[in-house]
């Protein structure tokens, strides 16, 4: 609990600085203050109707057995009063022996409430079990599909980033960022990597539209080169040909490479057909040929090795570093923004997938099963520590916003039950006498 608790504080609001979203109204105090003027009512309602009876005219003899009611429910209301005063506090003010019971036996009630909490709540068996109710990464799939909630991350991610790479050692940071592209890139075979990315590409069809583009790029330059060829083609003539030849022959050519191309523009042209078999055969082979994947492997140690990717990746984290120090703010947007359409991806992928739902729920449970599980001792003892730090009033109205409105009940029925009582005592007695 914090000191917000107490009906003190309770009565603050929060102060203009701080950013509250989506605040709960705390009723407790209101519902305590309430609960305890209706209970306080009834005992003045019994007392007066038993002023009342008792100088009211003699020859109503019902009258009697509503004055036993109130006598006997105005006894009840103040044992009760008595009753749940005493346990936070002495009544009236009064040392009276055995009360004031939550300030006199603050420690072991520090020390009850810690060992109840590690026994109860966080021993394995009930962590397992309702760490297996919790959807974590639905929450957070579903707290990403917001998207409030990207934009002011990756908002505040952005703006961050300056003071982030401040407060950390250069060098090092350069240097580890560094080893840690090269050793990524030496993770990752080269081949079967290559054999996905061009898997995806043709999957999606944008081979096809490379091949299609380039088909419209050859055409429109053999348009806009038309008369670079006719020159070339008189140039590598013999000197015997007439030139109204050559035009003729260079014309030929240019006709049928058109011709060519605008056949090739068909998916079933045969040429294209060989493409793509060809393309698949290299899909396959990058995935599977061990000579396609030593080859990746040796092509890219050759790279790894080469200085100049060193020197490159060195070349672009001072950029960026230059860049993002330099005081200017024009890299926030373009890096919010992609890091909001990350999450947003990400936020998409975990609400889609049920397996990777499944295995963070599963990573999320064992993590905090072995986290919290072998310390629950130490959390009892940190509450219990907590309990015995608060002063006797915190601990007291803390405790009696909790239930202090339900113990007002007590008193309510203390009143009704002890005038029903009284009642039935009086009824008896006039009965038997």
């Amino acid at each position: 609990m914090s000191s917000s608790d107490t009906p003190q504080a309770a009565k603050r609001k929060p102060p203009l600085s701080t950013p509250v979203l989506n605040p709960v109204p705390d009723t407790r105090l209101r519902d305590l203050r309430r609960m305890r003027f209706l209970a306080t009512a009834l005992l003045g309602l019994m007392f007066v109707i038993f002023i009342a009876t008792s100088f009211a005219p003699v020859q109503w003899p019902w009258l009697a057995y509503l004055q036993a009611f109130a006598e006997a429910g105005m006894i009840g209301a103040c044992a009760d009063w008595f009753a749940v005063v005493a346990m936070f506090r002495h009544p009236l003010g009064l040392p009276i022996p055995h009360t004031a019971i939550v300030p006199h036996n603050k420690g072991r009630i520090g020390g009850a409430l810690g060992r109840f909490v590690s026994n109860n709540f966080l021993s394995p068996l009930v962590l397992e079990a309702k760490l297996r109710e919790i959807d974590t990464a639905g929450w957070i799939a579903r707290w990403l599909s917001e998207p409030e909630n990207t934009r002011r991350i990756a908002r505040r991610a952005a703006t961050a980033l300056p003071e982030m790479l401040q407060a950390l050692p250069r060098d090092q940071l350069g240097g580890f960022l560094t080893r840690a592209i090269r050793h990524g890139i030496e993770a990752v075979p080269a081949a079967p990597l290559a054999s996905e990315l061009l898997s995806l590409f043709w999957a999606q069809g944008e081979t096809q539209a490379l091949v299609e583009k380039a088909i419209s790029i050859a055409a429109t330059a053999l348009v806009d080169n038309r008369d670079v060829i006719k020159a070339t083609v008189a140039k590598k003539s013999s000197r015997f040909i007439p030139k109204w030849v050559d035009g003729i022959v260079a014309d030929k050519i240019m006709s049928g490479v058109s011709q060519l191309l605008d056949e090739m523009r068909n998916p079933g042209h045969p040429w294209r057909l060989e493409l793509g078999a060809a393309i698949e055969r290299l899909i396959k082979d990058l995935a599977e040929n061990p000579e396609m994947i030593g080859r990746g492997e040796e092509l890219k140690a050759e790279m790894l090795g080469n200085p100049m990717v060193a020197e490159q990746v060195g070349k672009l984290w001072i950029r960026i570093e230059t860049r993002i120090g330099a005081g200017s703010t024009s890299y926030i947007d373009p890096l919010s923004d992609g890091l909001e359409r990350g999450l947003s991806a990400l936020g998409g992928w975990m609400a889609q997938d049920e397996k990777i739902k499944t295995a963070i729920n599963q990573w999320v449970a064992i993590a905090l099963l072995r986290l919290v599980a072998p310390r629950r001792a130490e959390i009892g003892n940190f509450i219990a520590q907590v309990v015995e730090r608060w002063d006797s009033e915190t601990l007291v109205n803390r405790l009696e916003l909790q239930v202090g409105r339900d113990l007002q009940y007590i008193r309510i029925n203390g009143t009704l039950v002890g005038g029903l009582v009284g009642l039935i005592i009086f009824s008896a007695k006039r009965f038997l006498l």
